[in-house]
Formats: C-alpha cells, structure tokens, sequence
C-alpha cells in the first residue's frame, strides 16, 4: 500500500510535483493544472511504474456511480496533464498508454520529504464496529466505540498518525468490500476491526488489526468488561495497535487520553446514545441528542466531550433548522465556555468554540485561531480543517481554503458533509463548476442529504443552469423539511427570469411562516433581491441584522450580493456586522 502524500515532494526531468502544495512546478515556476488533472496526475506518480486502469481512475477522480461521461473526462484529463509536461502520447516520457486498461507513469522519479516532514505518515482507518448481542438498541455502543477509538488513535502521535474521520468510515456499516479494496478506496495502511457481544452485564469486545494490502492479520485480542471499564478497555486497545505500527506515546498524550471521557458509567452511556442522536442531523434527532448530553453533564459537570456536543447541538441548529439564533447563541456559548473549563486541551471543545465565534459573534479572526487550535491538538479532526476552509474562505483567502479542504478530503474521502462543505467553499472562490461536481459527489454518496441538493441549486444558478437550479432546490426543500435557505434560493431563482407571481407566492408561504415560528430574514432579503425591491431588501436585511440571523455571514462572499457592494448601505451593514470587505472578490 502506498504510503500518504502530504508531504512528499517528487522530482521527474525539470518538474516537480509538490503534493502537499497540489502545486506542479518546472525549473521552480508553477504550471497551472485543473483540478481532475491533477488528482489524475497525483495518482500516477504515486502509482509510479504501476499500472492504474481506467476504473481506478474513474472511481479516484469521480466515485461510484457517478452520471456523466466520464470515458471523456478521463481522456480530457490525460490530455491536459500531457500539454503540461509537453509529453507525446505516441513517444512517452511520462505517462504511458496501455491500450485498453489504464495509464502508467514511466518517468524516472525521486521522491523525498519536504522541509518539517521527516517522518512517513501513517494512515489508519476504523471500521464500524460490529453488534453481535442480537439487540438492536445496543447499535449506540458499536457505534460509540467506532467513534471513540477514531479519536483516541488520532490522540496518539499527532505528527505521524492520520485516521481516517468517522463519516467516511461508517459508510463501510455491513460492507461486504475485502479490505484491501477498501485500503485502496480510503488510501489507508492499516485497518482496526471490532465487535461486542454481551453475556449479561458483561461485554465481550474483539479488535482486530489487519494490513490492508494483503489483508494479514496483525494483531488480536477479545476484552471481557462491564461498561464502567469500557473506556480504560478502549485505552488499552489504542496503546496496543501504537505498538504494532511502532509509534512511541509520551507522557502527555497518554495524560490526553485518558481524560477524553467521564469515569462515569452513566455519564458516559448518556454521551454515546446523544452522539449517536446528534449524528442523524434531523431537527427531532438534535432535541433527542441535546436532551442526552444535558442529562450527561448534570451527573458530570466537568464533562468536555458532552459540553462540546451540547454546543456542536446549539450552534448548529440556525443553520440546519432555522432555529432562532437570540435562542440558541447563549446557551451555545454557555456550553462551549464550560468545555473549554473542563479540558481546553480538547480538540472539540476548541472546535466548538470557534463555531460559536463565527456564527454568532461574526468574529472570523477569534473563530480562525480557535479553529487552528483544534487541527493541531487534533491533525485528524476532518471536521475542524473544514470549517477553519470555510472560515478563511469567507475572508478571501481561497487557495488557502483549498489547500485546507484537500487535507480534510484525505481524512473523510467518503463524507457527503464534507463534500457539500468543499463546494461550499469553491462556490465562494467563483469556481462554480467545481461547486457543482462536488455537489453531486455528495448527492451520489448520499441521495437523501438535502444540503447537496442545496448546493448544487445554487452553484447551477450561477453557471446559467436554471431549470437544474430550480429542481435541486425543490428536492432540497422536501429533504429539509422546509429549510429556508433552499426556499429563499428558489425564490430568488424565479424572480430573476420573471417567474414574479410564484417568487410573491414564496414570500407570502415565509410571511405565514413566521407567525408560527423564527424564519430567518435572509430568505425573504434574497428573494427581494431577485425582484430587485431595493428598498425592502435592506429593510428585510437590517431586522436580520437585528436577530443575530446566521445567514449574514455569506453576504462578503456570496455572488448573489455583487450588484448591491457599490451602495452606500451595503457597506454600512457589512461594517456593522463587522465583516472585512477589502479583499472580498
């Protein structure tokens, strides 16, 4: 199995390909290289004298089941990396041919570790961990477990251990895929298997430790406990696969880990049955998880992890459920403070806090420093890489963001979230085509996740693209309930090619809304917008201002807003939100 290439630097004739900076050079000056090009162009270096078919290719660079021509795609891509190395497809000094299977990289490399990357990153990943006491209501702990040895094998050697993050890992539930087909899918080394079994209030817990090349068994070992010594349980296991892949634990990570989670047997149970809760992302499911994590941190008060999801809960909740944010910010400060109090060594608590910051205190800066405070106590939080991306994407720093979101995507390769965050992110550089291609990743990974859908709405809008535009925000409205942000956008959409009645029709649905419930004034701003009713945008846009709405942290970046910058009051709205607007695009 190839090993990770952050941080490898490759040489072949005048080139060099700096893959943690996914910049390709020649003689030192940058040759500019589109995205599947260079993705195409990583993977045979990597792959370097091997050969790599077309299959490989298709699943690296577009994933299973994707809809377009994607024969094409892959010509297109060899094309292009062949114009920037000036390579000849009939006399190759690079990529060879093999008609009919694949592509192979033919030039003469040297590889070697760039400047503070003396080490090879090893690259695990945890399978979900298997339920076998015949219960089904015991799917919390298997669960539980998987999630939690995920976090403590990233504690364990922050420089040199990478795991890959809990949503890519739990899209293998019940696989039938050998391991070494999934090692190649997540570009892992290594793979932990596990299963629980319980004989009354006993449990029997059984890991694994498998190579994922050649899928030999490493190590193994069943654990008898009861749930009181679970976590200790899950200790152990963390320090015996350290010593298979050789990795030397100091004093102060095992310290870290061993204060991860309450000693608490019930404390403890309440955060995996939340978590497991939190992990659905309905609105019903985030009451069910909030109502578990209080119930942990009243039997543990100095409970981080619980406090840490008690605010993800709270902070979260404007955005994916149009809760009020007046609501919501402080008891997601109150909670994210007291995680913090309870162990500020704690990536999630770090985490947490920077999510607070951003949306409700609209203080990117606070927000960016607690986000990078996350990635380097944990180098495996995929979650944290992708909202310290968005953070400094928001602030105009978009290769930046890029290069942070590819870091994520080798910890969650497999996540719709983080896909629909990564053209989140492209959509606010301008690059609209690769808004949409991730949009449809996440849709293809997950056709139920309405964010996707959300994502791709807005990102086709922008590409001229209305009639895909207007049918992904109609599915997106149906997945979430009603979220405001696809019927805003879809308002907005139909105002512009003078659909005006319907756009009204949308806007009186908002007006009866509220009267029930918080709609978050951004919605009806944009559809005003679409209707150019200047007047009514910015008087819809000041009482959002006045209700904290979350939503007004997309207005530096958002294309939607170009035509309103010029005006006077636009620009007092983003200085009184305090928003930077000197190097907005």
């Amino acid at each position: 199995m190839n090993a990770p290439y952050p941080r490898e630097i490759v040489r072949f004739a005048h080139f060099e390909l700096d893959i943690a900076a996914y910049e390709l050079r020649r003689k030192g000056r940058p040759i500019r290289l589109e995205r599947q090009p260079m993705d195409l162009l990583i993977l045979l270096v990597t792959r370097r004298g091997e050969l790599v078919t077309r299959d490989e290719i298709i699943a690296r660079l577009w994933g299973d089941g994707v809809f377009v021509d994607v024969e094409t795609g892959v010509n297109t891509a060899v094309r292009k990396i062949r114009q920037a190395l000036n390579d000849s497809s009939d006399d190759p000094a690079f990529i060879e041919t093999v008609t009919g299977k694949g592509y192979r990289f033919v030039a003469s490399v040297e590889a070697k570790h760039s400047p503070g990357g003396c080490e090879t990153t090893i690259m695990v990943a945890v399978l979900p961990f298997v339920n076998l006491s015949g219960d089904p209501s015991h799917e919390y702990l298997a669960d539980g477990l998987t999630e939690d040895m995920i976090a403590l094998l990233s504690q364990l050697d922050r420089q040199r251990l990478r795991v890959i993050g809990r949503r890519s890992a739990m899209s293998y539930k019940s696989s039938p895929k050998p391991l070494a087909t999934i090692g190649t899918e997540l570009n892992v080394e290594f793979i932990v298997e596990g299963s629980i079994r319980n004989f009354g209030d006993r449990w029997q817990i059984r890991c694994t430790l498998n190579r994922a090349s050649d899928q030999v068994q490493l190590w193994s070992h069943s654990y008898h406990r009861d749930l009181v010594s679970i976590g200790a349980l899950e200790r152990e296991v963390a320090f015996a696969i350290s010593e298979q892949v050789q990795l030397h634990l100091s004093p102060e990570r095992l310290e870290s880990v061993a204060r991860r989670h309450s000693v608490d047997t019930a404390a403890y149970d309440l955060y995996l049955r939340g978590r497991r809760f939190w992990n659905q992302l309905t609105p019903a499911t985030t009451r069910l998880a909030i109502e578990y994590y209080n119930r942990a941190t009243d039997i543990d008060h100095d409970y981080a992890l619980a406090w840490a999801g008690l605010a993800e809960a709270f902070a979260s909740a404007p955005i994916n459920g149009d809760a009020d944010p007046r609501v919501m910010w402080p008891r997601a400060r109150d909670a994210a403070e007291s995680a913090i109090r309870a162990n500020p060594s704690l990536s999630e608590a770090q985490h947490v806090s920077g999510q607070v910051q951003w949306f409700f205190d609209w203080d990117f800066s606070a927000a960016e420093t607690a986000f990078r405070k996350a990635v380097a106590l944990d180098p495996s939080n995929a979650w944290a890489h992708t909202m310290l991306s968005h953070a400094v994407s928001q602030m105009g720093r978009h290769k930046e963001a890029r290069l942070l979101m590819e870091r994520a995507f080798l910890l969650e390769p497999l996540s719709p979230l983080h896909q629909a965050m990564w053209s989140q992110v492209s959509f606010q550089a301008r690059d609209h085509e690769h808004a949409a291609e991730r949009a449809r990743r996440a849709i293809v990974i997950d056709p139920e996740f309405w964010v996707g859908y959300m994502m791709l709405g807005q990102a086709s809008e922008q590409l001229g693209e209305t009639d895909i535009a207007l049918d992904a925000l109609t599915t997106a409205t149906r997945l979430s309930g009603g979220n405001s942000k696809p019927v805003g956008l879809r308002g907005y959409i139909l105002a512009k090619i003078g659909q005006i009645r319907p756009a009204h029709e949308m806007l009186t649905m908002l007006d009866e809304l509220s009267r029930s419930r918080y709609v978050p004034p951004y919605a009806p701003a944009l559809i005003y917008a679409g209707l150019q009713e200047d007047q009514k945008v910015f008087d819809a846009l000041e009482h959002a201002y006045a209700s904290r709405d979350v939503h007004l942290v997309f207005l530096p970046v958002d294309p939607k807003w170009d035509r309103f910058r010029a005006q006077p009051s636009f620009e007092v709205l983003l200085q009184q939100c305090g928003f930077e607007t000197n190097d907005q695009p």
